[in-house]
């Protein structure tokens, strides 16, 4: 199945309903696409490719969507939306359906190399969604935010590191789920590749979070006086 991230949310952005705004995302990139692909071979008969093909549409709507209710295009939503119109477009020219999980995989180490690429660079692509999580449009913490970005070493080492990390743990499940699509079945690479994205998701969670998102929040709310 297709991979696809989360946009982040626009600075100063309202974060309520929090859990809502994670699962709901989470639903619609995982679940329905995996729900889609039974319904159609299992129950339909239609054939693996194209259930594969027409189940990769629902993450790539969801992220148009999102595009065209925020009124603006990141970076890394763009490149996400980029990699999933080219998946769709090459399973309609593919005939194996282990070609087009491979495919799939491939496609989304494209995302986890240009993550990991920006940390070598000023403009870190995971930096707006971290950002506008510790910050949440906080007017003292936006300006704590600037003042360490333009005088703290730390401060930038950890801005860094933290794509890195989402970078080397999503492209380690590219490679992962690229060496299951030719010896799992494909019947069982659907839903294991979901399986294997979520347990990313979760490590990157931990590992980025104590390396690199934790250091910086409290780096942040000291340099704002403790502001919530």
């Amino acid at each position: 199945m297709t991979q696809t991230l989360t946009a982040p949310p626009r600075a100063g952005q309202p974060q309520r309903n929090n859990l809502g705004r994670l699962l709901t995302p989470l639903a619609l990139d995982v679940a329905a696409p995996l729900v889609c692909y039974y319904v159609l071979h299992g129950a339909f008969g239609v054939s693996e490719v194209a259930a594969l093909a027409v189940s990769g549409v629902i993450p790539a709507v969801r992220v148009i969507s999102g595009i065209v209710r925020d009124r603006t295009l990141n970076g890394l939503a763009g490149l996400t939306l980029a990699v999933n119109l080219a998946g769709i477009a090459l399973s309609f020219g593919t005939g194996d359906a282990r070609m087009m999980i491979a495919k799939d995989s491939a496609l989304s180490a494209v995302i986890s190399l240009v993550m990991m690429l920006s940390a070598f660079t000023a403009r870190p692509v995971m930096t707006p969604g971290m950002r506008a999580f510790i910050t949440r449009g906080n007017a003292a913490k936006e300006a704590a935010w600037e003042r360490l970005a333009a005088g703290s070493a730390r401060f930038r080492r950890a801005e860094r590191l933290f794509s890195g990390i989402w970078g080397g743990v999503m492209l380690a499940d590219c490679v992962a789920r690229l060496i299951g699509a030719f010896t799992l079945p494909v019947s069982t690479m659907v839903w294991l590749s979901n399986v294997m994205l979520i347990v990313a998701i979760a490590l990157g969670l931990v590992l980025a979070g104590a390396f690199a998102s934790g250091p910086i929040m409290m780096m942040v709310k000291m340099e704002a006086g403790g502001a919530r």
